[in-house]
């Protein structure tokens, strides 16, 4: 069997009744060797949250959502191999960071591609399509916040086109720890 590559998935937004799959795909990501340095939640934590809280996300990120949009990759058998979600960032607001927020921008969190989907350009699918819905809506930039030590996921995403900033914020749980931000480099 050949490896999958990027157009061998359906890359679509979650819809409301998805929410099981959400939450699955979600406390898989939670269980990566590197869920520390990119989540901001324990797999506990996630566990613990009760199907609403899994039924409003997929509402809120869903395809009719405009505020925020969580992409999945689907594989021909129907399986999810990875997903990111972007959330809509307005003018004049403060960012989860509480630094302000100058222009309307795609604020891209929750990445994960399944290991046996890594190393295929699905992540820059995705980021793409994530990219490409931030810009439909107005975004005039898109961005990411990395873990400092996640080399991982700072390789994947200068490879899908996103560049540091300088921008360097405190890790909310360990202030010891930053976050970078990244943005797109290139239009989408």
């Amino acid at each position: 069997m050949s490896t999958p590559t990027s157009g061998d998935y359906v890359i679509r937004a979650v819809r409301p009744d998805d929410w099981p799959r959400v939450k699955e795909l979600r406390l898989d990501a939670l269980r990566d060797p590197v869920a520390h340095l990119a989540f901001l939640e324990t797999y506990e934590e996630g566990a613990a949250k009760a199907d609403a809280f899994w039924q409003d996300r997929a509402i809120g990120s869903g395809e009719r959502s405009t505020t925020a949009r969580q992409i999945v990759a689907e594989t021909p058998d129907g399986n999810w191999a990875g997903t990111v979600t972007v959330l809509i960032e307005e003018p004049g607001t403060e960012d989860w960071a509480g630094h302000p927020v100058e222009c309307r921008q795609g604020h891209v969190v929750g990445v994960y591609v399944r290991p046996e989907h890594r190393g295929n350009g699905l992540v820059e699918a995705l980021l793409d399509a994530g990219a490409e819905w931030a810009r439909e809506r107005g975004a005039e930039r898109v961005r990411l916040m990395v873990h400092q030590d996640n080399e991982r996921a700072r390789g994947a995403y200068r490879k899908a086109g996103f560049v540091p900033s300088g921008t360097v914020v405190p890790l909310v749980r360990d202030a010891s720890q930053n976050e970078v931000e990244f943005v797109l480099s290139r239009p989408s």
